[in-house]
């Protein structure tokens, strides 16, 4: 048996890393097949509609809840599952 049989064998693992690390950056990236928006979608820009009414100012830090909050309130935030009888 000869020196160089072998050494086919062994070139067959860097080989084979290398062909599974292709296949895979292949399968999760599919560069190929991908939708390119920025080039493929034709986006029409339109004037912007609506109006900006302050209703409302709160300044610095003072207020640490807000008014109607319902954290504490438990029961009214989380509904029970009602039991079927029989099952």
């Amino acid at each position: 048996m000869s020196d160089d049989s072998g050494l086919w064998l062994l070139s067959l693992g860097p080989a084979g890393a290398a062909g599974l690390y292709w296949a895979l950056y292949r399968f999760y990236r599919n560069t190929d097949k991908s939708h390119a928006f920025e080039h493929e979608t034709a986006v029409e820009a339109k004037p912007v509609t609506g109006s900006d009414h302050k209703i409302n100012e709160i300044k610095g830090t003072q207020q640490t809840r807000i008014n109607g909050d319902n954290v504490r309130a438990y029961r009214k935030r989380v509904r029970r599952l009602r039991r079927r009888e029989g099952g």
